[in-house]
Parts: C-alpha cells; structure tokens; sequence
C-alpha cells in the first residue's frame, strides 16, 4: 500500500500551486472545476521525483487556518534528500519571508526546518 495523494484545502488555489512551484520544482496541473459542488475547484501537485501528489482544493466556503492546535492533520513532510537541501530551501524561504522555523535536529531524528504555504500552512522540509 501506499498513499496515492494527500489533499489540503487552500483559500487561494493560485498563491499555493505557485508555492509548489516555486519551492518544491513541482508541476501543477490544470484547475479542474467541479459540476456538482458549485465553487469546488482543484489542482493537482506532481513533486519531481516521484509518484507523490497534493490535491490542492478550494471553495467559498473555506475560512482562515485555524491559529491553534486542533484535531486534523497539521502538516506535509517533503523530504529533499540531504541536509545541504534543506539548508539551501529553508535560506530561500528566509529571504522571501515564508521561513518559520530554521533547519535544526528534532528528538525523533529529522534534519527539518519548517516553511509556510501563503495561507499559512506549514509545510516540514526534511533532509
């Protein structure tokens, strides 16, 4: 078994799939506008070296991130492949004011530093 896509809810489709873009080199596929949820739309993320994806989605309905702690899933994990990845990403969310928490070991065992979506999703870069 594995997971064939994770899906996060964005309020800005366009703001996301450009982060993904930007950040991660993954190619965005076209929006794909539901017929029977008016306002549901969606785009596929394709990371470059393999068969991961993110199903980005959007509606009116969705409200801000909740700021505190809550049950749900909290965050994505996208592993680079070294330290010196992580390194060199989490130097370009710095300058570009996205950078959350700097790379550093955690007490499981991960190379991490941790980056924010737009819309303030984090998103764990791992080396």
């Amino acid at each position: 078994m594995r997971i064939a896509h994770s899906a996060l809810w964005t309020r800005d489709l366009d703001a996301a799939a450009s982060f993904f873009e930007r950040y991660f080199g993954a190619r965005v596929g076209a929006p794909y506008h539901s017929k029977r949820r008016e306002g549901f739309v969606s785009r596929f993320v394709e990371l470059p070296d393999g068969p991961d994806q993110i199903e980005l989605m959007t509606g009116p309905w969705i409200k801000q991130r909740l700021e505190d702690e809550h049950a749900g899933w909290d965050h994505i994990a996208i592993s680079l492949g070294s330290r010196e990845a992580v390194d060199a990403l989490a130097a370009r969310c710095r300058t570009d004011g996205c950078l959350s928490s700097g790379p550093r070991m955690t007490g499981d065992g991960f190379y991490e530093a941790v980056i924010l979506m737009p819309d303030g999703t984090p998103v764990e870069i791992t080396g």
